[in-house]
């Protein structure tokens, strides 16, 4: 039999008093201090049956300590030695996944809701990229750099950067209008990429690095982020000597990244503290990391990281990025949000209840669908299906959620009843749709609710996935050069099947063609092509329920490269071929397909026109505070 532990539960999601539970004797991880470092660092496990009292195994233990508050920004420091920066790389890092590619506006939206975040840091782009990508980045610098709140807020601006005056200098010119604007420069200095892609010499590569940290400085950019890529791969000693240097060039943070994702968070979290612990200057420095996830430990890395001394952290929301992806921002931000106690205290800034509609609006826009176990904001992260859990959850939600979905901005159950149908008014839509987190009004709730009523006309029961399967294909999608008004198919077996489509451009002008084809949907998309007549490539199709049922709404999502251009530059040199993903959702399949295909041209088609940009001679750059320590 199992030792068991008495733990006390919270009561956070109960007005009961705290009872206890008997449970399994788990593993403690023990976090020890060096006498030299506030910061906490992994000793060890232990897997002692012995019993003993642990902390409450919920997110806000009752009761909760007070809120800190987030500290003034400094580029080289922080006041507080607890508070981790949140740094958000979505907007560059993310876009890097295949089919993820987004428009201008779309970026600017997801920067928008970044800011709602509270994350400190948004990477907006990689300016050198192309025109578009500068111009974007540049439009999020303008507005969401300038947007300060009440409390003083206002996000970094950030743009990403090789080692060479064109690319820094792109990136200036795209975040310098920003409040607080920042250039994040590169350069590898792993052996196998100094002697395969480099091909330069150690010496080669510091000078570079230290002159490119030291041209960014002299156009006036105060605040200065180095990256040694593939430092998890790299020499120690060379490490301490390039980070030192550029650390005298007027770097203000020192990022590490893991670039293969092939370190453990053992050795990675000795390599923080080893840099810490050795590198000259880095006092006057904040460290950083950046773990991508190949081996599936990007989070468990990057904690590891922060126990060891880093303070900012380089995430993603719903993990995405290169191959397979980034540490979430999701899993980072609620792991310490839930055992930063636990941490030595570690806590950020972020505001956890726009967690949900984040993760949704980039799922959307970069068509990179959220595998239903993922951590925090899976579809089945706060499902109970097991009769045993069931019955622990009626008894106390604390026996099988060690946080609330409130928490992030998830709200499943309608405490008042309120079930939606065909007879349900703006009103009771209006209330439902708040109760999810989406506040529309004007034209937005107009248009959201007559394709409510369109649906409630075929289904008994509009359910909470259904709204927000309507709420993202009428809200979340691209400028529309062309939009869908009418669809006739006739298939079967009797002959070849064909599709007559009414396409509306944006003047209001309409056209009509008909086309035959293999099926209704290839018939369709033949036909949309003879309207639009810009030749693409289905890279990818793909049809799913959103609720069960033969009445379900369909969701469609496509993947389409464009057959002439659009192409960008990748971070590391290479040109590649864009491609555009869209959705599209509808009771009827053939209009969900064509929906979602016509959306998909619009994004590639919003890459033809660049943002509108003004610069208002109000948006002046505040400037950066230096730590009157920091080497020059």
């Amino acid at each position: 039999m199992a030792t068991t532990t008495t733990i006390p539960t919270i009561s956070k999601l109960s007005h009961h008093k705290p009872t206890t539970t008997l449970l399994p004797k788990i593993p403690s991880i023990f976090i020890s201090f060096s006498s030299t470092s506030q910061s906490p660092t992994f000793s060890h496990l232990s897997l002692s049956s012995t019993s003993s009292t642990l902390s409450p195994p919920q997110c806000n233990p009752t009761p909760p300590p007070p809120t800190p508050t987030r500290p003034e920004y400094h580029p080289s420091s922080i006041s507080d030695p607890n508070y981790i920066r949140i740094f958000d790389t979505t907007l560059r890092d993310g876009e890097q996944s295949p089919g993820a590619s987004m428009t201008p506006n779309q970026k600017l939206d997801i920067a928008r809701l970044l800011s709602r975040l509270r994350v400190d840091i948004i990477e907006a782009g990689f300016p050198a990229a192309s025109n578009a990508d500068l111009g974007a980045v540049k439009a999020i610098a303008i507005e969401v750099g300038n947007a300060v709140d009440e409390d003083g807020y206002v996000p970094v601006i950030c743009g990403l950067s090789r080692c060479n005056k064109a690319d820094i200098n792109a990136a200036w010119e795209a975040v310098k209008s920003a409040k607080r604007p920042r250039i994040h420069t590169f350069i590898a200095t792993s052996d196998i990429h100094l002697l395969h892609k480099l091909n330069k010499t150690r010496a080669e590569v510091i000078q570079i690095a230290t002159s490119m940290v030291a041209y960014a400085r002299s156009l006036g950019c105060d605040d200065v982020e180095f990256s040694p890529e593939d430092a998890g791969r790299s020499d120690r000693e060379f490490l301490y000597e390039i980070l030192g240097e550029v650390i005298k060039a007027g770097a203000t943070t020192l990022n590490i990244p893991d670039t293969v994702g092939y370190t453990v968070p053992k050795e990675f979290g000795e390599l923080i503290a080893d840099i810490k612990a050795n590198t000259p200057g880095i006092e006057n420095v904040i460290i950083s990391t950046h773990c991508q996830n190949d081996l599936g430990l990007s989070t468990a890395n990057t904690v590891a990281g922060a126990c060891s001394g880093a303070r900012q952290l380089e995430v993603t929301i719903n993990g995405i990025g290169e191959r397979a992806g980034n540490a979430s921002l999701e899993e980072v931000v609620m792991t310490l949000k839930c055992r930063g106690q636990s941490l030595g205290g570690l806590y950020t800034g972020i505001q956890t209840e726009n967690i949900v509609r984040a993760s949704k609006m980039v799922a959307e826009y970069s068509g990179l669908l959220v595998q239903p176990h993922k951590a925090i904001v899976g579809a089945n992260a706060f499902k109970h299906e097991s009769g045993i859990h069931q019955h622990g959850m009626l008894k106390h939600k604390g026996t099988y959620e060690i946080m609330s979905p409130e928490d992030i901005g998830l709200q499943r159950a309608d405490e008042s009843g309120l079930v939606l149908g065909k007879l349900s008014g703006r009103h009771a839509l209006k209330k439902r749709l708040e109760q999810l987190g989406y506040f529309f009004e004007g034209k937005e709730l107009d248009d959201i609710f007559w394709r409510f009523k369109t649906v409630a006309e075929k289904k008994k029961h509009v359910l909470d996935e259904d709204i927000e399967a309507l709420v993202i294909d009428e809200l979340f999608q691209p400028h529309s050069f062309w939009s869908l008004k009418d669809l006739q198919v006739t298939c079967g077996t009797l002959g070849l099947s064909t599709a007559t489509v009414k396409l509306v451009d944006a003047d209001g002008k309409q056209y009509v063609t008909c086309s035959v084809g293999t099926g209704p949907v290839d018939s369709a998309y033949k036909a949309v092509d003879e309207i639009v007549k810009e030749p693409v490539t289905l890279m990818e199709y793909s049809l799913s329920g959103v609720t069960e049922g033969i009445d379900a709404i369909a969701t469609t999502r496509v993947v389409i490269r464009g057959d002439h251009g659009f192409t960008t530059t990748h971070a590391s040199g290479d040109i590649i071929n864009r491609t555009f993903s869209a959705s599209g959702s509808e009771v009827d399949i053939v209009v969900s397909s064509v929906r979602a295909y016509v959306s998909a041209l619009n994004k590639m088609l919003a890459y033809k026109n660049k943002p509108n940009l003004r610069e208002s001679a109000e948006n002046s750059r505040v400037s950066a505070v230096t730590s009157p320590v920091a080497s020059v």
